[in-house]
């Protein structure tokens, strides 16, 4: 993509240079950077440019932007504001991916740059609006939900706004309530009791009363008697009924257009193929509830642009305005936009013409004096795992003892223990019909003969569906990344309840550490997201730290967890989401390396050493599927086939 001084908003010079949060609102369709002070404070009458500089271990820096249009926002500021994120990537480069946030409907993404919530206020600046500042306190009724980044929605100031599931927070002139519904959890709890502390501190300067109110305890305090006065009075809440809002948006066939002249054209075909995006062209990918835009390396920054504009008129032709929108850079795709075609090959021509144009980039913002020793050094291409799969299929996982399986239920189907091994038989949907993927898996301390039980057990079942299941052996420490995706939040436990595992280690004399939730314990946490996440049980010991990961000790209701000082933000938002599967409904304590307690040391024998270096997994390579045949009794390789993401090879 050519680029000229003309070409980038001269607010934008010097962006993107160090890790940290830079905001700008839209005024007078120019982007008018927001003072520090005033970052987490939007107006809904306004829309608002985001980027998060993020400085990798290697110091590289990464780059997201994301665009935040206020319910009160006009079109053209809006536009504005898409535009004006195209031309923040082109200084940066052309490598970022661009997400547009729309109020109450942000991503978590984005929810996370600002703890511990965003509260839109009315007015706007450049909307022409007035802050608003009443004379008289306004009371506000606002929905709570998340247990690690919240959402904060205000809600009609009635009871039929209230409900079991969620927490409420009441703001009144001088005192504000916390409602905790009956079925909400202690996190959600917790995070709501932040946002409480934040309107004390923003909306009353820190002076007001607080008061939590617990559903179901009636009139227990004069706290609970005065918050259902505002409401007329105690009455039952009715059970919550689904509002839109909770209903799955519709997921449709994707949808792929070509946009020529700030128009989009359909492009009918039955599969999409990576072959059919053009690098000197710009693509509409309509998925329902997300919409990406495709942008060809070799595009001009107006025809980017175009291609932005189209999609928006796309959305407001199908009264589709609260789809999630974001934009993708060739080469640098994310695995949900690549996981719509049907074969997506790996590439690493892309780097360096992308190397080749930020450099170009940072030439010409070095001749107008500015610093781009950031930008000069490039985040390097990491290549997200992706599964050949369809991953939200149908799991049924059966744990094996001696010559006997047991189905799990479905909340235990993804713990597994060293010692036991399981089948585990996944149904998904391709094409027009349903395929089956039937497999084993054995702990590192799981016995012979039930590896042979579980083998035997397995082909019976393939035998009885004709065949036609594919088969896999998996072995501890070895998944492959299709696994894990199956799977999701996947955990590994000390120990086993098969009876060969329990009659091995009787025999040998060999203690019985299978995992006791009263018991001291210790969980390395890994992974690559939420839907992709697994804690490995370790020994409970010191030495068992890393650096590099974020761990799980707890003893009885104890729970710590520790980041280690070489993690990230997201790394620690998983250790959170596993918390909530390992010790659910419990307050934990907060560690980071070298500020430890000793509580910590003491629970794990003392202080010692450990590694300051990732234990790194060898890289997974492309699956290869071979053509063999028998000749003169020898099996022999004939050939290599070609894949595609519809065959799971494990």
């Amino acid at each position: 993509m050519a680029v000229s001084m003309r070409d980038l908003d001269s607010a934008f010079q010097g962006a993107g240079q160090k890790a940290g949060l830079e905001i700008w609102h839209i005024e007078n369709f120019r982007p008018t950077p927001v003072n520090k002070s005033s970052h987490g404070k939007f107006f809904t009458g306004d829309s608002y440019v985001v980027l998060k500089t993020t400085a990798l271990k290697n110091g590289a820096l990464r780059h997201d932007i994301h665009y935040w249009l206020g319910k009160d926002t006009s079109q053209d500021e809006a536009g504005t504001a898409a535009i004006k994120t195209v031309e923040l990537d082109a200084a940066l480069g052309g490598r970022a991916v661009q997400y547009r946030e729309m109020q109450g409907h942000e991503t978590e993404k984005f929810l996370s740059y600002f703890k511990p919530c965003i509260i839109p206020q009315e007015g706007g600046v450049a909307s022409g609006f007035k802050h608003h500042e009443a004379a008289e306190y306004k009371t506000h009724l606002y929905i709570c939900r998340g247990k690690h980044v919240v959402h904060v929605k205000e809600v009609p100031f009635a009871r039929s706004s209230l409900n079991h599931d969620d927490i409420f927070i009441l703001d009144t002139q001088l005192k504000i309530f916390q409602f905790n519904g009956s079925n909400s959890s202690i996190q959600e709890r917790a995070k709501a009791l932040e946002v409480v502390q934040y309107i004390k501190d923003i909306y009353h300067h820190g002076k007001c009363e607080v008061a939590t109110v617990e559903d179901g305890k009636l009139m227990a305090d004069s706290g609970t008697g005065e918050f259902w006065g505002f409401f007329g009075g105690f009455a039952p809440l009715p059970r919550k009924a689904a509002s839109e809002e909770d209903k799955a948006s519709d997921v449709l066939p994707a949808k792929l257009f070509c946009v020529e002249k700030g128009q989009a054209e359909v492009i009918e075909a039955d599969s999409l193929m990576k072959d059919f995006l053009d690098t000197n062209k710009c693509y509409i990918l309509d998925c329902g509830a997300e919409v990406f835009v495709w942008m060809g390396r070799n595009t001009s920054l107006d025809e980017r642009k175009s291609a932005n504009g189209a999609a928006e008129e796309l959305l407001r032709s199908l009264d589709r305005s609260k789809s999630r929108v974001t934009r993708v850079i060739e080469g640098f795709e994310t695995v949900t936009f690549r996981s719509n075609f049907d074969f997506w090959p790996q590439t690493t021509e892309v780097a360096a013409i992308s190397e080749d144009g930020r450099g170009k980039v940072a030439a010409l913002l070095k001749r107008q004096g500015v610093n781009v020793k950031g930008l000069l050094k490039a985040a390097p291409v990491k290549e997200e795992p992706q599964p050949h799969i369809d991953c939200t299929g149908n799991l049924q996982v059966w744990c094996v003892s001696g010559n006997e399986k047991t189905l799990l239920p479905a909340s235990d189907q993804s713990k597994f223990y060293t010692g036991d091994c399981y089948i585990f038989l996944y149904s998904y949907p391709r094409e027009d019909k349903e395929e089956q993927l039937i497999g084993t898996w054995f702990g590192k301390q799981s016995v012979e003969e039930e590896r042979t039980s579980a083998v035997t057990m397995a082909s019976k079942m393939i035998e009885s569906m004709k065949f036609l299941p594919t088969q896999a052996r998996i072995y501890e420490g070895s998944e492959p990344i299709l696994f894990f995706a199956i799977f999701q939040n996947f955990i590994v436990f000390k120990g086993g309840h098969s009876y060969g595992y329990k009659k091995h280690i009787t025999e040998k004399g060999i203690p019985d550490d299978t995992y006791s939730e009263s018991g001291v314990a210790l969980f390395r946490v890994q992974g690559f997201g939420p839907d992709n996440m697994q804690a490995i049980q370790v020994e409970p010991v010191a030495s068992s730290l890393n650096s590099s990961y974020c761990f799980i000790l707890h003893s009885g209701s104890t729970v710590f967890m520790w980041s280690g000082s070489l993690t990230t933000p997201e790394d620690q938002e998983l250790v959170e989401r596993q918390l909530d599967i390992i010790k659910p409904n419990l307050q934990c304590k907060l560690l980071k390396e070298r500020a430890e307690s000793e509580q910590f040391w003491d629970l794990l024998g003392g202080k010692t050493l450990y590694p300051s270096q990732k234990i790194e997994r060898d890289s997974e390579s492309d699956p290869h599927l071979f053509a063999c045949a028998l000749s003169n009794g020898e099996l022999k390789t004939i050939g290599q086939c070609g894949t595609n993401k519809g065959l799971p090879l494990l």
